[in-house]
């Protein structure tokens, strides 16, 4: 299988798959699993929908990349939309979640120079956050045991931590000095933990006091998975700068940093770039992405798919001790487990259901935002099962 020509930086299940539809994935033996990681929140329409196979199909018979040094009409169009559906004025394409935090820290970095001078640098992130892998995006992801860094120093320098939902840690550690603040509306990696209202109000606050950048990192728990198109719709908080990848291509790799124009006009000619950034091939996916969130109204089912989702997990609370909570919102779901989470995903593949673990000891569940109540009903007499097997041991 030629697996030892891989360095290695992930610790992979021995699954290889070679087809998948909707929910369902197949692996090499013919084995049919329930894909309750799609990807990690990236194939927010299921596997191989029609609409992105179509968009696939034939923008590559015209054209596949050119560059950023000519106009595309799919990247011109994908801008525009994203503009028409937030509140902001100006995008940068990029390939990934970390490129587009990369983006948002220097856009940032930048405006802060310009509206502060030199000192106006401080960029404030959040307990148990997770941005990235970049040596940018470390430097401000929140890790309790700081194992994504402590290889890696030293990082990118005037960055501080500030407790995640703690508006008084938040007003202690912000002062004229920091040019911006980044945090996830729902934190993924730490543990499906949604911000509080309240704080997200507060950083706004703050943010508009001392001219910083708000900056919210919607990668994984944007493009309708609250059952809104952008996350921060359904906070009422709009931030200046929104980070987007994963759900954006709908499995096929592009990101963007959304910008209001005056933190997008801090940026000049030759501050930054990507090769491939908005490419027509991914460009063109991305907004028959957006057509089958907006006006295919898959991001309004998504609230009647959580609340079926989250009945069927308070359901399975009720039954099983080792559900300690349940967490997160829209279809970014989580259940903290009092039990071994390597055992129970374990347990969970083998009877067919894909699931992924979180911090804090939480199983994360992230269907298709299209994913049919049967499927549902399926995983949740999968976790059932395995739940009781793991109590009767």
């Amino acid at each position: 299988m030629g697996k030892t020509k891989f360095m290695s930086t992930y610790c992979r299940f021995d699954l290889t798959f070679e087809t998948g539809k909707g929910a369902k994935l197949y692996d090499s033996n013919g084995k049919e699993y329930i894909d309750f990681v799609q990807g990690v929140a990236v194939n927010c329409l299921g596997h191989s929908h029609p609409a992105l196979v179509e968009a696939i199909k034939t923008q590559s018979e015209k054209l596949i990349h050119i560059s950023n040094l000519y106009w595309s009409q799919n990247q011109m169009d994908l801008a525009k939309r994203l503009c028409e559906l937030s509140d902001h004025d100006q995008v940068f394409f990029s390939n990934s979640g970390a490129e587009a935090v990369e983006t948002a820290l220097k856009l940032a970095k930048k405006y802060g120079r310009i509206s502060g001078g030199e000192s106006k640098h401080k960029i404030l992130y959040m307990s148990d956050s997770f941005h990235g892998r970049t040596i940018g995006a470390l430097s401000v992801t929140g890790s309790s045991d700081n194992k994504y860094q402590k290889d890696f120093m030293p990082l990118m320098p005037g960055t501080l931590s500030v407790n995640f939902n703690d508006i008084e840690d938040l007003r202690a550690k912000f002062d004229k000095d920091v040019c911006a603040v980044i945090v996830e509306p729902v934190q993924g990696e730490g543990g499906l933990v949604p911000a509080n209202a309240e704080f997200l109000s507060a950083i706004r606050s703050l943010c508009d006091e001392n001219d910083a950048v708000l900056i919210f990192d919607e990668v994984q728990c944007g493009m309708g998975r609250m059952g809104t198109i952008f996350a921060y719709q359904s906070f009422g908080v709009i931030p200046d700068v929104i980070c987007m990848a994963k759900g954006l291509g709908g499995g096929f790799p592009i990101g963007a940093t959304l910008a209001v124009k005056k933190v997008g006009d801090a940026f000049s000619y030759g501050d930054h770039g990507c090769t491939f950034g908005g490419n027509p091939l991914a460009c063109a996916v991305a907004l028959a992405v957006l057509k089958e969130l907006s006006e295919g109204k898959v991001a309004e089912i998504v609230n009647e798919k959580s609340a079926y989702l989250y009945g069927k997990l308070q359901e399975l609370a009720k039954k099983h001790s080792a559900i300690v909570e349940l967490r997160g919102k829209g279809l970014l779901a989580g259940m903290q487990l009092s039990c071994d989470t390597s055992q129970f995903v374990n347990g969970a593949i083998d009877n067919g259901l894909l699931l992924a673990k979180a911090g804090g000891n939480v199983i994360r569940l992230m269907p298709p935002l299209n994913v049919e109540n049967k499927d549902i009903d399926d995983a949740i007499e999968i976790i059932g099962k395995v739940l009781s097997e793991m109590e009767n041991e």
